[in-house]
């Protein structure tokens, strides 16, 4: 069990190791979100239904919203929008391998244990955040939890409905087998601050035992409604979290900042201005 204890302060108050650890823990949560969302634009008017449609479009803007909560945390300590985004670079991102691989093709099983196996881990993940020393990751928190609620209920009614068609069942059991190793990188550890985040009661449990409660929850369920879960991790599966990626983020991240640089921008702009904290 990670350790709890008192706030740490404002983003101008902590030290260097708090300022790290913290730091550490808001990418895995930005990059994460971030990707995902990018990915899942994918699926606009792709969908099988308009509803679905709809609700994979909303889901994957509310990502981005968490993104951008996470992100703007991360700007405290004075780094640019710019800087973390449109001109970084590709080795800059630590995200799981699983938010960047592509879709398989016209395979809506894909998107739904993807979404699945992601929404769950993510909401683990916040649970462990409830009570971070961190008041900005905390409130934060707070704010993103009833979206993922629904987003893991859309993607269980879609394997619940899933798993009574022979085809569309044994699409969703090729998507597990495929996806399993790469959902397992969303609980590596990010180089060595892991053991600081847990000391400093930046979030209450450790990745082993955010890992080992995500497991179970995917295995209840999936099992419950006749899938089969893997039992180990491919070794050759790439982390994300150590900077090394699949073949296909390069082609990903390009994508993401191509617009950016062909308008030969400089600064990025918004619409609206940033809520008021």
């Amino acid at each position: 069990m990670a350790a709890t204890g008192s706030d740490l302060g404002g983003p101008d108050e902590l030290t260097e190791r708090e300022q790290r650890a913290v730091e550490a823990q808001l990418f895995r949560l930005a990059d994460d979100e971030f990707i995902q969302a990018e990915r899942f634009t994918y699926w606009q008017v792709r969908a099988p239904t308009l509803e679905s449609d709809l609700a994979v479009s909303n889901n994957a803007q509310d990502e981005l919203g968490h993104a951008r909560l996470w992100y703007d945390a991360i700007q405290q300590f004075g780094y640019s929008e710019e800087s973390l985004l449109w001109e970084s670079d590709p080795s800059d991102f630590q995200h799981s391998t699983l938010v960047e691989l592509p879709f398989e093709e016209g395979d809506w099983a894909d998107a739904v244990v993807r979404a699945y196996l992601y929404d769950v881990a993510e909401d683990v993940r916040l649970s462990a955040l409830e009570g971070s020393s961190y008041k900005v990751i905390r409130d934060r928190t707070s704010r993103i939890q009833g979206e993922e609620g629904y987003h893991v209920e859309h993607a269980q009614s879609w394997l619940e409905r899933m798993a009574n068609d022979d085809d569309a069942s044994e699409r969703v059991q090729a998507a597990i087998d495929r996806l399993y190793p790469y959902a397992l990188t969303i609980f590596e550890p990010t180089g060595d601050v892991e053991e600081d985040i847990d000391e400093l009661g930046v979030r209450t449990m450790t990745l082993a035992e955010m890992r080992e409660e995500w497991t179970d929850r995917i295995t209840d369920f999936l099992t419950g409604v006749g899938f089969e879960v893997p039992t180990d991790a491919d070794p050759a599966t790439p982390i994300g979290r150590d900077n090394e990626h699949t073949d296909h983020w390069d082609d990903l991240h390009e994508e993401m900042t191509e617009t950016y640089h062909n308008l030969d921008r400089h600064k990025a702009t918004r619409i609206m201005d940033a809520e008021d904290e």
